[in-house]
């Protein structure tokens, strides 16, 4: 039964609404209510997600961002008692434009400097080495961490929503917000959803591609639009080595990783439009698929086994809001992650729950990523985006 009353209620069951449930719940909050409106968990933006984790960032807050969440991805079993099917496979960017090597070496520097000591410069021969079924003759160089790889993001999200359950916080299934009543002051009220209305001062916006819609209502304006990415996986290719590292184009965005016994492979479209797209778009479809036997030959031999796609959710500088809206008492916003949110889930159920029981987080100084930096100017790019 869904709860007449909660001391906070958050917008989303994906990853980051059931790590930021746990979250609080181990802080001892007790009644927490999740919202997700699909049947079952990891039915939107993290089941659908490519499953790369990695430490490789050009920003110091999306670094310490990596190393708080993959210490916890690293011990997920440890600590949830179920594996996330994390493996350190690494993740190799390959560089073809001379303009993109003094900002890559900058961001290892950066790396070094907050405690990242095992990523590295490679030169080409070195790539050549590790990745022989690469096409590298155009490669200037790259960049390498051997602790980057993959994580499960269905497996992550059903650990988060678990231990959190288990902590007393309720999840609601097929439970749609229609709307969120604030007081004359501009306080939070009440959330209503097609099940009823929910008591509660505290609503935290985890709600992803859909962040923004949650926001207008309440008149709060978010800058997240979602974009499609659509990724190809093929049919066994046993030629291909499943500790292959996560192998980025950086000039491209081109992407692929060992998936199951074949390959997942994708691209960004550069003039993808925004809109909740859920379809193949065919044009570009063949020419990743063309691209990606230019950089990877072994591609020529493959079938497709499956597709799909998926949205990211956009912010103007790659970064996510997690903060408290200023001009909404009891409103929170814990989105836009821009292709980087299962990844960053662990230290971002950390940092909300800081700020929604202590006013500020302490674990990482997360307050750049406000939502008023994009009123005020003062965006922090991130230039690792895949």
């Amino acid at each position: 039964m869904l709860p007449k009353t909660a001391d906070v209620v958050i917008i989303g069951g994906g990853v980051m609404g059931a790590s930021i449930a746990y979250h609080l719940a181990e802080r001892g909050l007790k009644n927490i209510l999740v919202l997700e409106r699909e049947k079952f968990l990891s039915q939107g933006s993290t089941g659908k997600a490519a499953g790369g984790v990695r430490y490789q960032f050009s920003t110091p807050v999306n670094i310490q961002l990596s190393l708080y969440s993959m210490n916890i991805i690293q011990h997920f079993a440890e600590i949830f008692g179920a594996s996330c099917d994390y493996r350190p496979i690494g993740y190799l960017f390959l560089l073809t434009r001379a303009d993109d090597l003094p900002q890559f070496r900058a961001s290892l520097d950066l790396q070094h400097q907050l405690g990242v000591s095992w990523s590295r410069w490679m030169e080409p021969d070195e790539i050549r080495a590790l990745v022989p079924l690469v096409h590298s003759d155009d490669v200037l160089g790259g960049t390498f961490c051997p602790k980057d790889g993959m994580a499960d993001p269905s497996q992550m999200n059903a650990g988060f929503a678990k231990a959190a359950t288990r902590l007393g916080a309720q999840i609601e299934m097929e439970t749609s917000v229609t709307g969120i009543e604030l007081d004359e002051e501009q306080r939070i009220v009440a959330v209503e959803t097609n099940k009823g209305r929910v008591a509660t001062p505290r609503v935290v916006d985890a709600a992803g591609a859909w962040a923004a819609q949650i926001g207008a209502m309440v008149g709060v304006e978010i800058p997240i639009v979602p974009l499609r990415r659509q990724l190809l996986v093929t049919a066994p290719l046993p030629e291909f080595p499943r500790d292959h590292p996560f192998t980025i184009e950086f000039a491209s965005n081109f992407y692929f990783h060992p998936e199951g016994a074949g390959i997942l492979f994708g691209m960004s479209k550069p003039d993808e439009t925004p809109g909740y797209k859920f379809t193949i778009d065919e044009a570009f479809r063949l020419k990743t698929i063309e691209h990606g036997v230019e950089r990877l030959p072994l591609l020529q031999k493959a079938n497709i086994s499956h597709e799909w796609a998926g949205l990211y959710e956009v912010t103007p500088d790659a970064h996510p809001i997690l903060s408290k809206a200023r001009e909404v008492e009891g409103f929170y916003i814990a989105a836009g992650f821009s292709g980087h949110g299962v990844m960053h889930s662990p230290a971002t159920g950390k940092v909300m729950s800081e700020i929604i029981l202590d006013g500020a987080a302490k674990t990482i100084d997360v307050s750049m990523l406000d939502l008023e930096r994009f009123r005020e100017n003062r965006l922090i790019r991130e230039v690792n985006v895949i």
